[in-house]
């Protein structure tokens, strides 16, 4: 199901719980939704409504859902159940990304990605960061770590001109204790510990410390290298990009000369470094910058072809291969790197200047 649709689902469903089959209704309404979007909703039938959504009401620019099934509701209970007050109540700047099988890879055949082989992947719904971290939030989240006993091995970076750009040069170790950092500001149980008992989190340490994540807590973590693909693309279904299969300066940031028949080029609008979070178009599940602007960390060790033990909820390969993922392409690559299933991977102590992240947590 659509995530934009999450939010509407309840008052599609009272709407009709109020109509009896044979009853016809015309009324129109306006909705919110997850992403920043707005669904705009009328009912065709009793049971069946057309859906269309925008990221600004003023703008006359509405999207029919294509891939939205018809909400039926027989009765309604003054009841909701639990999970509706769940989504309902995700942290500012979170979207939801809803549960479902994906294939996840290379399903539209690039003879050049050689180590995503298409797989049919199932994951939970989770909620995810609309932004990579951006400088201001790692600053402030690392203020207060390291007032607390955290030990971070880079500071982060800022190149841009303001506090909205994403933070860089961050290594895995640092990104993981940060998230923890970020779970205990928020009153939330940590996710990362240094023992299997989940009884030592982790705030300290970075080469040759062996970590845990404890995914029965909704704390802050790194996506995995499942979940990040199946955000990145949007809800759509074998395209290299979050939007489609072809790529130009006007979606996204990144470097030109990949000579690549899909890479339409332009100008580079961000020649060089870094764009502001949320200055190229969202996806379909309201994400920024899931291709271009900084490469972002995935929890996963790198195996191949996926490493993934199982179909549901896949967490990555083991730890022979020394390397972790990060996925995505950034300003310094080219347009090749930057396709959903391009898989990119680095020993996790290295900080790159075009590397950061984005945080998820479980439902």
């Amino acid at each position: 199901m659509n995530p934009k649709l999450y939010s509407l689902i309840i008052v599609v469903a009272l709407i009709a719980g109020f109509h009896q089959a044979s009853a016809q209704v015309t009324n129109l309404g306006i909705a919110p939704a997850a992403g920043g979007q707005s669904i705009l909703y009328w009912p065709v039938s009793s049971t069946t409504y057309v859906l269309q959504t925008t990221t600004n009401l003023s703008s006359t620019n509405w999207v029919t859902v294509l891939n939205a099934g018809p909400v039926t509701a027989v009765t309604v209970s003054n009841t909701l159940p639990a999970k509706f007050f769940r989504l309902s109540a995700l942290p500012a700047g979170m979207t939801l990304i809803p549960a479902g099988a994906f294939t996840m890879g290379n399903s539209i055949g690039d003879t050049n990605i050689t180590d995503a082989n298409p797989t049919n992947i199932y994951i939970s719904a989770f909620a995810m960061d609309l932004n990579q971290v951006t400088y201001g939030l790692w600053t402030n989240v690392y203020a207060y770590a390291t007032n607390r006993g955290y030990n971070f091995a880079n500071p982060g970076v800022n190149r841009g001109t303001g506090t909205n750009y994403p933070v860089e040069q961050v290594d895995w170790f640092d990104s993981v204790k940060w998230s923890n950092a970020r779970s205990q500001q928020a009153g939330l149980t940590p996710v990362y510990y240094t023992d299997a008992g989940f009884t030592q989190v982790f705030t300290n340490g970075d080469i040759n410390t062996t970590v845990y994540q404890n995914l029965a807590v909704n704390g802050y973590r790194l996506p995995t290298e499942a979940e990040w693909e199946k955000a990145a693309r949007g809800g759509l279904s074998g395209q290299r990009f979050p939007w489609g299969d072809l790529i130009g300066e006007s979606q996204a940031n990144y470097k030109l000369g990949s000579g690549e028949t899909f890479d339409l080029g332009g100008t580079e609008l961000y020649a060089g470094i870094p764009n502001p979070v949320g200055v190229f178009p969202a996806n379909g599940y309201g994400l920024t910058d899931m291709s271009g602007n900084s490469f972002e960390w995935c929890w996963d060790w790198y195996g191949t072809p996926y490493g993934q033990p199982t179909a549901i909820n896949p967490t990555g390969a083991g730890p022979a291969s020394g390397l972790r993922v990060c996925r995505g392409g950034s300003w310094y690559d080219t347009a090749d790197l930057a396709r959903c299933p391009a898989r990119c991977s680095t020993t996790p102590t290295n900080a790159y200047g075009d590397v950061g992240f984005r945080c998820v947590r479980g439902l």
